[in-house]
């Protein structure tokens, strides 16, 4: 659950356990989406009236193809996260690290702010080793499973000159 009621937050803090799926409509084309649903920890109470903090974790998985070979990586991810909220026209409106809702409302969403902290703690790309060897240009063969029978390509000779730089400093 990732909706609280604003009335009760306004007299206690509440415990957040919740959970924030890949499925769900908060999620954005091209967004980093989530392997399994985010799990969300942590407190949420009120700082003022009308504004709301969150003190909590962020956890879960992403799976990419790793950016070299293309095969799938998979990592846990696992951060604290902490967000402000505000009612639509306080003084904080403006600042693009409050998250608004609006002052009718009667519940206050987090899956928004939760997105957004994803995103930020999320990779934006994976490599499934250091020493990945990628793909030939040519022929596409995965190189960290053999070599390829392609001919190495011959780079631009307008690039020569920096070429001869770079082992005359070895």
């Amino acid at each position: 659950m990732l909706s609280f009621d604003i009335r009760s937050l306004e007299a206690k803090a509440e415990q957040v356990n919740g959970s924030l799926s890949p499925d769900d409509d908060v999620w954005e084309e091209g967004d980093a989406r989530p392997a399994k649903s985010v799990e969300v920890s942590g407190r949420l109470s009120s700082a003022n009236e009308g504004r709301f903090y969150f003190s909590g974790r962020l956890k879960g998985e992403v799976a990419m193809p790793c950016r070299r070979c293309l095969e799938d990586v998979a990592v846990k991810v696992d951060d604290e996260a902490h967000f402000i909220f505000a009612e639509n026209g306080a003084d904080e409106a403006d600042d693009p690290d409050v998250f608004t809702y609006d002052s009718n409302a009667r519940e206050l969403d987090l899956r928004l702010a939760v997105r957004e902290g994803w995103l930020l703690i999320a990779p934006a790309y994976l490599e499934c080793r250091d020493e990945c060897k990628g793909l030939c240009p040519a022929c596409g063969q995965n190189l960290n499973e053999g070599t390829c029978k392609c001919v190495p390509v011959k780079t631009d000779s307008r690039w020569d000159a920096l070429l001869s730089l770079k082992s005359d400093s070895r």
